[in-house]
C-alpha cells in the first residue's frame, strides 16, 4: 500500500508487516542496521518491520535472523521486489499499522520521522546489567538463569529533503536519541532491568536518510540548530504517538501509584497485601474493592511521584544521605494528606510515620509509602 510520496525524495509504503520507504534520489544514510548499516550513499530502501509477536514467539525464521541475516535480510526484500544489497532493514515485535508518521518543516527545510515502538517488557536504562557478551563473534550469557530479554523496541527512520555533512548526520543520532529518551522520562516508564527510569529498549534501532542535493551541506544539527529542532519535534510526536498505539502508554494511563513505585519491586498484589497490614478488615476490604479510586486519584499520585523523585535525586547525591530520612518523612506525611484530605491530621501522621526509621533502600521506601497510603485511607472513612 502506496502512504505518500515526499516531494521527489521518497515513496512511504506498508506492506505485510513491512514499513519501507523506497528512496528516489541518492541520499546519504547511517544506520544501526547490521546488514548494510553504518554510513553509506549506495541505500536506496529504508525498511521496518514486524519480525516477531511481542510474547513467546521464537520461530524458525526469528533464528535465521541471528544465523543468517544476510539470507533472511533477502528474502524479506525480495517479498516486495526490493533489493537487499542496497537496502537497511530494522527489525521489531511492533505492529506496523501503529507506526507514526510526523513531519517538521522551516521554510524549504522537512524532517519526516517514521517511528514504532513498545516498550513495556522490554524498556532499560542506559548502565542497567547486560544479560550477555560478545567473545570471538560468539553471543554468553552472563549468568545460568535462563532468562532471556523480550521483545520491546523503539525502531526510528528519519528522512531529510537537504544534504547533511557525515558528521552532521551522525550527531542527528544523538539529537533523536535525546528526544526518544525524553519522551520515555516524561511518560515515567520504568526500567525493566533496575529501579530507574528507562532511556530505551535493549534492542531500540535507527536510520536517517539526508537527500543528496549537490547544494551546500549542512554541518550541525545538534539542538541549538532549527535542523536539530525539527529532528526533536518530529521523533518525540512520533514516538508519543507510537507508544500510544502500541501499548496504550499515554500522560493520562501514567497517572498511577503502582506505576510509579513498581519499579522498586511492587505490583498491585503486593500493594494491597502490605497496604491492608496496617488496616483492619473492613477498611482492607473497602481498599481493595476501590484499588483504583486510589491509585489514579491525582493528589495523591502527586504526593507519591515527588516522594519518588526526591528518592532518585538522593541516589545520585544531588541530596546528601543525612538528610533523607527527614525528607522521606516530610512527603510521606503529604502522602497521608493527599489520600485522608485531613490537614488537622498533620502532627499526628507526622509523629506516627516517625515511629519507625527509613532509609533510601526499595524496601524500605516502599513500606513507608505503603504505610501512609493505609493511614490516609482509614483516616478518609474514620470520623473521630
Amino acid at each position: 500500500m502506496h502512504l505518500k510520496t515526499y516531494d521527489d525524495v521518497l515513496e512511504l509504503h506498508r506492506n505485510q508487516k513491512k514499513i519501507y520507504a523506497r528512496l528516489l534520489t541518492p541520499h546519504r544514510v547511517i544506520s544501526t542496521c547490521r546488514i548494510n548499516g553504518g554510513l553509506r550513499e549506495d541505500i536506496n530502501v529504508v525498511l521496518n518491520h514486524q519480525s516477531c509477536e511481542p510474547c513467546n514467539h521464537m520461530g524458525a525464521h526469528t533464528k535465521k535472523i541471528i544465523t543468517e541475516p544476510e539470507i533472511y535480510l533477502e528474502q524479506l526484500c525480495s517479498a516486495q521486489g526490493l533489493d537487499s544489497k542496497h537496502c537497511v532493514c530494522l527489525g521489531t515485535a511492533a505492529n506496523m499499522n501503529f507506526a507514526a508518521i510526523h513531519k517538521q518543516e522551516f521554510k524549504d527545510l522537512w524532517v519526516l520521522t517514521v517511528a514504532t515502538g513498545g516498550v513495556e517488557t522490554n524498556a532499560g536504562r542506559a548502565g542497567d546489567p547486560a544479560k550477555f557478551y560478545e567473545n570471538y563473534g560468539k553471543w554468553i550469557a552472563k549468568d545460568d538463569t535462563g532468562k532471556l530479554p523480550v521483545p520491546g523496541t523503539i525502531n526510528i527512520m528519519i528522512f531529510i529533503n537537504k544534504t547533511l555533512s557525515k558528521g552532521a548526520l551522525t550527531r542527528a543520532i544523538i539529537t533523536a536519541t535525546e528526544a526518544k529518551t525524553a519522551v520515555l522520562q516524561e511518560l515515567a516508564i520504568n526500567s525493566r532491568y533496575s529501579n530507574g527510569l528507562a532511556t530505551g529498549t535493549g534492542t531500540d534501532q535507527m536510520a536517517i536518510a539526508s537527500k543528496l542535493t549537490g547544494d551546500p551541506e549542512l554541518t550541525s544539527s545538534g539542538k541549538h540548530t532549527k535542523l536539530g529542532e525539527l529532528i526533536g519535534i518530529s521523533v518525540k510526536k512520533a514516538v508519543y504517538e507510537t507508544l500510544a498505539l502500541q501499548n496504550n502508554l499515554t500522560p493520562m494511563g501514567q497517572r498511577s501509584v503502582k506505576i510509579h513505585i513498581e519499579r522498586f519491586g511492587t505490583d498491585k498484589k503486593d500493594m494491597l497485601k502490605n497496604i491492608s497490614i496496617y488496616l483492619n478488615d473492613h477498611f482492607a476490604k473497602l481498599l481493595q474493592d476501590n484499588f483504583e479510586t486510589l491509585n489514579r486519584d491525582p493528589m495523591v499520585v502527586a504526593a507519591v511521584a515527588a516522594l519518588v523523585h526526591l528518592r532518585d535525586k538522593g541516589e545520585v547525591g544531588i541530596l546528601p544521605e543525612n538528610c533523607m530520612q527527614e525528607i522521606f518523612l516530610s512527603f510521606a506525611m503529604e502522602i497521608a494528606l493527599a489520600v485522608s484530605g485531613r490537614l488537622e491530621k498533620t502532627p499526628e501522621y507526622k509523629n506516627k510515620l516517625s515511629e519507625n526509621l527509613y532509609d533510601a533502600s526499595d524496601k524500605s521506601m516502599l513500606l513507608l509509602i505503603f504505610k501512609a497510603l493505609a493511614m490516609g485511607f482509614e483516616d478518609k472513612w474514620k470520623r473521630n
